[in-house]
């Protein structure tokens, strides 16, 4: 039998691409496979969800539908669906989809190896979206990630509860890695070559992992994980900015690693629609927050993310939202039209905005943050920044890609730099998303 091929599609957030990144390492090790980006040559084709957005279910059913495709013409193909809306329909989707071999949660992904094997011998589905708590992270192999940026996953789940989101249905309640564990890990990548720790959370900035006998927090952690020899910047998302405490706003004038540069959603503007949405913080308290950040990082770079239309949202409630858009000026931002999701206290109420409207107020908030990106991008022309090499550049493989302290992206004409090293970057055009820079100076 020639060797085995496995590709996978991820959907959603950065946690989601390290859980795809971690299964990839466990069939590798114990399974043998071969990752392919060709579907058509795959043995097995794993599908890994988000149920974040409107519609997730249909899309899922979408791409299962063109797998089944393939299968029926390589009829030992398996197919794997996981994720939020793997855990969120679990048997569902096999009644739905017979063509699928093995469902899988986000907490149970470290069993595919064993749920692909008991799948090929009894040819039955198998289906595990329990939650096992942190078991997966004792399966997890060493990384061969030689990367300068990884993530590094250190809590699961959310207690919060916002009305709007499915989050603790799917992933569960909040755990936390413990300390120890995580530094091993950093540490593991740091000697591979990484130089950007990238922490991830649903709710990260509440993370008490267990440390020395005792809880510890977010603030620890990052001072903890700038000891490490190599690891030069830290970065952490998503934060919740109820449990944005002092201790972490304190640890940016502590850790110069920790980089000026953090998304902290804000949802809306309006009080009102903030208590609908069950986000525990008035929007006094949101921009004191801001004020007692950049009371310490002038040059902060904040992104946020925006719900339009919410059930009862009216014209003032989005214009508060356009009014704190302005008072904070983010620089970037992910905004999307309110969608109803399975199991959430919002879905059970009146969705009585338009379409229509919804569509106009998202068109204006978009408009309005990207000329702030825009702008806030002109302003870095002419400066010098120091940038970490990341990778070759999207657009233009002949070109290389950087990222700055403050998590822009930088496109620049390569010398002889590698992967993971930092070079001083001039500014010379901004541009949507993105810079040009030339090189001023090579950095360490």
């Amino acid at each position: 039998m020639g060797i085995k091929k496995v590709f996978i599609k991820t959907h959603g957030c950065q946690m989601n691409e390290y859980d795809s990144a971690k299964m990839l390492d466990l069939l590798k090790n114990e399974e043998k496979f071969e990752i392919t980006k060709n579907e058509e040559e795959a043995d097995l084709l794993i599908l890994n969800t988000c149920s974040i957005r409107d519609k997730a279910q249909e899309k899922v059913f979408h791409q299962i539908g063109r797998w089944k495709k393939i299968k029926i013409k390589k009829p030992d193909l398996r197919i794997a669906v996981g994720g939020c809306v793997a855990s969120q329909e679990g048997e569902k989707i096999v009644k739905r989809a017979p063509a699928v071999d093995i469902v899988f949660g986000p907490q149970t992904l470290h069993k595919v190896p064993g749920l692909y094997k008991e799948n090929l011998y009894t040819d039955k589905a198998q289906i595990d979206t329990s939650f096992p708590k942190l078991e997966k992270f004792d399966f997890f192999p060493s990384t061969d990630n030689s990367g300068a940026s990884a993530f590094v996953s250190i809590m699961e789940g959310c207690n919060k509860y916002c009305s709007f989101c499915v989050v603790p249905h799917t992933r569960g309640h909040e755990i936390s890695r413990n300390v120890v564990d995580i530094l091993n890990e950093v540490s593991s990548l740091a000697d591979r070559g990484t130089r950007e720790i990238y922490f991830l959370g649903q709710n990260v900035n509440n993370f008490k992992g267990s440390y020395k006998g005792s809880s510890t927090s977010l603030a620890k952690l990052i001072e903890l994980t700038a000891k490490v020899e190599n690891i030069d910047r830290i970065r952490f998302t998503t934060s919740h900015p109820y449990e944005f405490k002092d201790d972490l706003v304190k640890v940016y004038e502590k850790v110069p690693e920790l980089v000026s540069h953090v998304h902290l959603p804000v949802q809306s503007g309006s009080d009102r629609i903030l208590n609908l949405m069950r986000r525990r913080y008035t929007i006094e308290e949101y921009l004191e927050l801001i004020d007692k950040i950049r009371s310490i990082r002038p040059d902060m770079s904040f992104s946020s993310d925006f719900i339009v239309g919410f059930p009862n949202e009216t014209d003032e409630d989005f214009a508060a939202t356009l009014d704190v858009v302005e008072k904070v000026k983010f620089d970037e931002s992910f905004s999307f039209i309110y969608s109803s999701r399975p199991n959430t206290p919002a879905s059970e109420m009146p969705d009585n905005v338009s379409v229509s409207e919804k569509k106009e107020r998202l068109d204006l908030l978009q408009s309005k943050l990207s000329q702030l990106s825009f702008g806030y991008s002109r302003k870095m022309v002419g400066t010098v920044q120091n940038c970490l090499i990341t990778g070759s550049s999207k657009k233009d493989p002949g070109e290389l890609q950087a990222r700055t302290f403050n998590n822009k992206i930088v496109n620049f004409k390569p010398r002889n730099f590698r992967i993971g090293d930092f070079v001083n970057l001039r500014i010379c055009e901004a541009y949507t998303n993105s810079l040009r820079g030339v090189v001023d100076t090579v950095a360490s």
